[in-house]
């Protein structure tokens, strides 16, 4: 858990302060509070560069791991924050619930151990005696009672504390300057997993209050793994493998897509440092939230997977849909991150989105995953070679969310849909030939469909095995009354090794369609030389559009072709705020409040068709005063790919300045917000009362 930091002095937001998140937040950023003036928790954050994501030491850099033999394998459990914070839910019945469910609902099969409380489990004095008590209301028979259910149950069990005089919540004691008689009183109820946080430190130094809580608990004689949970900001991978055994690399994580990503871009090069014993920790899983799709978090829990990651379901599982169960009790997935030889992933290659990881596997296997960052399909290839693989004849490709397999010569490549993962384990197989051979389906990007015209597209499906693929068919549809016809054949009697079948579609919106995104499904239909069938759907996502009306039309009014955002999603007539959508607050630059508008925040593009009817565009831009008189953003406005206006830089003290660009002939208009070049930490910018006059 990681502290608030509030957004302004205008409101008490719980505003997430990521430590570390990959491709966005500046370290200095991040630790503009010492850590004993930061208020309460909260998660996720505003994403940044740590000087980690830049570059990793080399693994023997770090410390010998712990020489007791936990944690093997990266813990996997349950812990309640995401879900219930300090809330009501959050009590005895919850953990024997969770307990209870690990059991029935097999994930205590699939090696989930842990159960684990967070912060507000104790009352907010110490007794007479120093001794921490427990929450009568949340805990009316004590914890030894649920650490006692919980280990009736053949599982383990975790607690929560900070290295500070209180806890992130302010809700408790913390253990600085107790940790030999906490560490005591943990043991003796039965713990064996220790969250140890970092707030409320009092600038004691990190490797001191880390190690004394260490000792602490070795002097217990009782074996607990001990989670290091100061959000990465003293890059505990360099000096915490014979401390802990593992260690939090980022800030907190959010129930949200950019919060997520961001933190896989921080973990994700720190690979030389994890290892049995010591592991990175990008935190908690938000699987079962509510806050992202199903393919999201399959997305979150392989790329998780991938990175040897801790698997701990941060959501009440209670409550959780079959969907959530699905995806957690994934045994091949769940194997990745538990293989005996401990390596995280490698980032083999990572440009527009396009993400490669290999995990080398104790029996000479690869796990390799293909990551769509963005918000529409993309095309991602690599080859056996690439993913570490000795040279064979062929390579049989198991998809371990479809639970297929197929066979390549070589190639791994597929069109990955948007914010999804295909996640294979790659095996040298001699008997490569049993399996129907990889087919690699794609389609050219289409295009936005104009109200009432046609656009055009091409599909390309091409054989990546050694052997034939027979009665190839492919078929492309739209939404029910949609007219997608094949200019070209659809069909291939045979379709040999590395040949292709090329087909050209026509697509025309039913009359009537409103603006806005559609799926169409490209599906192939094959079978193999042994007479196996195979089908691949692919979604592919299309956006009928429709040019502003004539006049002057205010830009939150119209449907944007797409909208990226650093931190929250862009959101119409107010503020982005936080990281959930509508959460904003009214426009506000400089004192004066503005109706209308788009609430941005850096780096940022919001791209509107405007079909070379409209001459010109027109905003007040500036710096949410909502951040506090902080931020520095600059604003352009791009038309076909040209910049024909920009703002220069501006602060969080500035007044708005108005903004004005000529668009005429333009088919696209992009909204750009930028990193004024020190980071992106509240840099809220608001495209005020930005209009368009066609």
């Amino acid at each position: 858990m990681r502290p608030h930091t509030p957004l302004t002095p205008l409101r008490a937001r719980r505003r997430v302060v990521a430590a570390l998140s990959a491709a966005l937040l500046s370290a200095a950023g991040v630790t503009a509070l010492p850590a004993a003036a930061r208020p309460a928790d909260a998660t996720g954050g505003p994403p940044g560069p740590p000087p980690a994501a830049k570059a990793a030491a080399p693994a023997a850099s770090a410390a010998p791991r712990l020489p007791d033999g936990l944690a093997r394998t990266p813990p996997m459990g349950f812990n309640n924050w995401n879900s219930t914070h300090c809330g009501a839910d959050f009590n005895e019945a919850m953990i024997k619930g969770i307990a209870d469910i690990f059991v029935e609902k097999g994930l205590k099969a699939a090696g989930y151990a842990y159960v684990n409380l967070d912060d507000c489990w104790a009352k907010k004095e110490r007794d007479a005696n120093g001794k921490l008590v427990p929450d009568p209301t949340r805990f009316p028979n004590g914890i030894k009672a649920v650490a006692d259910y919980v280990h009736s149950k053949g599982l383990k069990f975790g607690i929560y504390t900070s290295a500070g005089t209180t806890t992130c919540a302010q809700a408790m004691p913390g253990a600085l300057g107790h940790e030999y008689s906490d560490a005591r009183q943990f043991a003796d109820w039965g713990v064996d997993y220790l969250k140890y946080d970092n707030c409320n430190n009092q600038g004691v130094d990190a490797k001191k209050r880390y190690l004394t809580m260490r000792d602490a608990l070795k002097a217990t004689g009782r074996p607990i793994v001990y989670s290091i949970c100061e959000w990465g900001e003293n890059k505990p991978w360099e000096w915490a493998a014979d401390v802990g055994h593992l260690w939090r690399t980022t800030g907190d994580i959010s129930d949200v897509w950019d919060s997520m990503v961001s933190i896989f871009k921080a973990n994700a090069p720190l690979s030389p440092y994890a290892g049995p014993g010591h592991w990175n920790d990008p935190d908690m899983l938000e699987v079962g939230n509510g806050g992202m799709t199903d393919a999201e978090y399959r997305s979150h829990f392989s790329l998780w997977s991938m990175m040897a990651a801790p698997l701990l379901i941060g959501a009440d599982l209670r409550k959780a849909s079959q969907a959530t169960f699905d995806i957690l009790d994934n045994r091949e997935v769940v194997a990745l991150d538990q293989d005996p030889l401990g390596k995280q992933a490698q980032v083999l290659k990572s440009e527009g989105g396009r993400w490669v990881l290999s995990k080398p596997l104790a029996d000479g296997d690869r796990a390799v995953a293909l990551f769509n960052e963005t918000d529409r399909p993309q095309h991602i290839t690599t080859t056996a070679k690439d993913a570490g693989l000795p040279q064979a004849s062929g390579y049989r490709l198991r998809d371990l969310w479809k639970d297929e397999n197929t066979h390549t010569a070589g190639e791994i490549a597929g069109t990955v849909p948007a914010h999804g993962t295909l996640l294979y384990r790659v095996t040298a197989d001699r008997h490569w030939a049993q399996y129907p051979p990889a087919l690699d389906t794609a389609a050219e990007g289409v295009a936005p469909i104009e109200v009432g015209k046609e656009v055009r597209t091409a599909t390309l499906t091409r054989n990546l095995g050694r052997t034939p693929a027979l009665d190839v068919k492919v078929d492309f549809k739209g939404p029910q009354g949609w007219r997608v016809e094949p200019v070209t054949s659809t069909a291939a009697h045979t379709l040999p090794p590395g040949k292709e079948l090329a087909t050209a579609w026509k697509i025309s919106p039913l009359a009537g369609t409103r603006p806005g995104p559609y799926e169409l499904t490209l599906t192939t239909d094959y079978r193999s030389t042994r007479g196996q069938r195979v089908t691949l759907a692919l979604p592919f996502a299309v956006t009928v559009v429709q040019a502003p009306p004539p006049g002057t039309s205010y830009a939150s009014d119209l449907t944007w072709l797409s909208a990226t955002n650093g931190y929250g999603p862009v959101e119409k007539d107010t503020s982005v705020g936080g990281p959930q959508a509508g959460d904003g607050t009214p426009i506000t630059i400089g004192g004066v409040p503005y109706a209308k508008g788009l609430g941005a925040h850096a780096p940022s593009e919001i791209t509107y068709y405007t079909g070379g009817k409209c001459s010109a565009f027109s905003a007040q831009v500036g710096v949410d005063d909502e951040t506090g008189d902080q931020g520095t953003v600059t604003f352009e406005v791009w038309a076909d790919g040209q910049k024909v206006a920009e703002s220069g830089r501006l602060t969080g003290p500035d007044p708005a300045k108005a903004i004005s660009a000529a668009v005429s002939g333009a088919g696209t208009v992009r909204l750009v917000v930028q990193d004024a070049g020190d980071g992106f930490f509240y840099d809220h910018g608001d495209w005020a009362d930005a209009k368009f006059t066609c």
